[in-house]
């Protein structure tokens, strides 16, 4: 079992490097770093997920990795554009593959009363930044829900996907507060970002990986 998952030892070092780079102020390995984590992370997947098939979950996840990158590299990929709108788009479209993905595919359980937090996460994060957000305040709110229904809905699934969910919420709140009160965040939270990304989709992705194999494996003892 444990050779399934040595796919994702690259994203592992690679979000290792990128983080500590950020910590040492870097840039020069941070930039090319981060460009690289969703290309390993969906190799790490893909590898995971041998022998299971071209399923549909697996086709997903990779779909909302790629839009991942995207939004990552926005201001590269993309310099001719806005980076702060073209990332919440990319983003935004990836939140909408993942919440489709966990509520529709990958669902084991009812929705948790508890999630009704992430309604009042929401509330507050915006009552704090709206003054702030200027001419993207309704795209952010908009992120917003997409952002927490991407966490409500992992409350659904694998526990690794739930605490992915978390860590992805944790990290793009943050980024909100660096992006839009820049003043009241030290320099730590920068990395502070990436580490709670990385491992936000990280186990998203070994979540989902999980369920399907799981699945699958439950599958064959049925027709044995």
């Amino acid at each position: 079992m444990t050779r399934i998952w040595i796919g994702f030892t690259p994203y592992i070092v690679v979000s290792i490097v990128h983080v500590v780079a950020l910590m040492l102020g870097a840039e020069a390995v941070a930039a090319p770093t981060k460009l690289l984590l969703m290309p390993c992370l969906a190799a790490g997947a893909l590898w995971a997920a041998r022998g299971t098939g071209r399923t549909p979950d697996i086709t997903l996840l990779i779909v909302a990795i790629v839009l991942s990158w995207l939004g990552d590299g926005a201001g590269t990929f993309f310099p001719w554009g806005p980076t702060v709108p073209l990332m919440l788009l990319w983003f935004g479209l990836a939140h909408l593959v993942y919440i489709w993905l966990f509520w529709r595919r990958l669902a084991l359980r009812p929705l948790p009363a508890w999630t009704l937090v992430y309604a009042l996460w929401w509330g507050a994060l915006l009552a704090v930044l709206w003054p702030h957000l200027g001419g993207l305040a309704i795209a952010v709110a908009a992120y917003g829900l997409v952002l927490g229904g991407t966490a409500a809905a992992a409350a659904r699934c694998h526990p690794l996907v739930l605490w992915g969910g978390v860590f992805f919420l944790t990290s793009d709140s943050v980024l909100a507060f660096r992006l839009f009160l820049p003043e009241a965040m030290p320099g730590w939270t920068s990395p502070l970002v990436m580490l709670t990304y990385t491992l936000g989709q990280g186990l998203i992705a070994a979540g989902v990986v999980a369920t399907v194999r799981r699945r699958i494996s439950a599958r064959a003892e049925l027709t044995r």
